[in-house]
């Protein structure tokens, strides 16, 4: 059995990026495990831009930023495997892994980052009356179909739901000469970001009905047209009914992270993120095995997941120069998230390997105008910062610094929370 000191599963931009930072650490005995056919994960459908101005400090298309971090691997000379599948991960980190030119084979692994990413939730298409003909496409399907195959899906389409790649393929669809009649969304709010509202659907004149899902599907070989109508209180509003006639829908409803290998590993998971949770070193409850990117929580912007990659990467380094060791006894802080966000990572703190400035993120569970953003030690309020507008589709964030935190003697518990005043 061949063994590596860091075994990456993933090489999307969250796994390039820690594969980067760990070599950078120090750390030669590194492999990459991708099951597609190459690098850069759900970047190289991505081809619009808007990426790397956090990073970079300029505007790239997907494929653009996961060469930058592609290239850097080719220099450092990192190992990686394509057409890779990982099938099981034990609780003692070996890897077992299979493909077409080694069969099925395991390496044991002194630390494991997990950077599966995430996939499109199919809940939209469950609860849908009516047959199941062709034309109906998750949005990330419909992506790839035109961005990499060089298919056009349909001519007339509907979108329901409106998370950043509905919103995103609804301005793809219009410019390669589609029409895209409506985009409906069961929630009150939209799930994406609001520039990609802008650039997406008003620029092109596209409606958004909020509080609308579909309720009928025609057609029997393909779809012909789709009903949808308003909702209150889960429930289709009788007379609200509209008829689309269209030849496509396309499905966006959220994106759930990639965790059927971390559940069978034995990783702890918050039923809020279907995520690991992890401290804030990004370690999960298995010692030496760490997680980063949209496997731990789903991002919105891939600059936030490649900084986070990186401090799992240089973590993981430090894990294994360690010694392999579990973290030692320190002073350990429960975050917790409460009235109006829904969570933080990290969970918890160990004071003693905390950095001098920790980023925790959160989302909040609706919309909030001219509202604050508190955080608790104990029962002590020391931040309380006004935010012109939160909303669920975009993250939130906190700095906290450790010196704050050693000061405050015997601190149990940091509460994130939304206030009115």
């Amino acid at each position: 059995m061949k063994s590596y000191d860091i075994v990456i599963v993933g090489g999307g931009p969250a796994g390039l990026a820690a594969a980067v930072s760990a070599r950078e650490s120090g750390i030669e005995s590194i492999l990459i495990l991708e099951r597609d056919n190459e690098l850069g994960g759900i970047l190289n459908q991505c081809i619009h831009n808007g990426f790397g101005l956090h990073t970079f400090k300029e505007e790239l298309t997907g494929p653009e930023y996961a060469y930058r971090f592609i290239e850097k691997v080719y220099e450092l000379g990192i190992e990686y495997k394509l057409h890779t599948m990982v099938m099981d991960i034990s609780h003692d980190k070996i890897v077992t892994a299979m493909n077409r030119t080694d069969g099925m084979f395991q390496i044991q692994a002194g630390a494991v980052i997990l950077a599966m990413g995430c996939r499109e939730r199919p809940r939209g298409a469950l609860n849908i009356p009516g047959y199941r003909p062709a034309g109906i496409y998750s949005a990330g399907t419909a992506q790839r179909l035109v961005n990499i195959e060089g298919y056009m899906p349909g001519h007339e389409v509907v979108i329901l739901g409106s998370g950043d790649i509905g919103l995103i393929m609804a301005r793809r669809m219009t410019l390669e000469g589609a029409t895209v009649k409506v985009v409906a969304e069961l929630m009150p709010y939209s799930g994406g970001l609001k520039r990609n509202i802008v650039q997406c659907l008003d620029d092109f004149g596209i409606p958004l009905k909020l509080s609308h899902t579909v309720v009928d599907i025609e057609g029997r070989e393909r779809v012909k047209a789709v009903t949808i109508a308003r909702v209150e209180n889960g429930k289709p509003v009788p007379g609200t009914e509209e008829r689309y006639t269209c030849d496509t829908l396309l499905l966006s409803c959220g994106l759930i992270p990639e965790n059927e290998l971390s559940r069978s590993a034995g990783v702890e998971m918050s039923p809020i993120t279907n995520g690991p949770v992890v401290n804030e070193s990004l370690e999960t409850n298995i010692p030496g095995v760490f997680a980063c990117g949209n496997v731990l929580h789903v991002h919105d912007l891939v600059d936030y997941v490649s900084e986070e990659a990186r401090k799992a990467g240089a973590n993981a380094a430090r894990y294994i120069k360690d010694g392999c060791k579990d973290a030692e006894a320190g002073q350990v802080i429960e975050i917790a998230a409460t009235d109006g966000a829904r969570y933080t990572v990290p969970s918890t703190i160990n004071l003693d390997r905390m950095e001098d400035l920790l980023t925790v993120r959160f989302r909040v569970g609706a919309v909030y105008q001219n509202a604050f953003v508190s955080v608790y030690f104990d029962d002590e309020r020391v931040q309380h910062r006004k935010k012109k507008i939160m909303a669920p589709g975009e993250m939130e964030q906190v700095i906290l610094q450790k010196k704050k935190l050693a000061e405050h003697d015997g601190l149990k518990k940091i509460t994130i929370k939304i206030e009115a005043e």
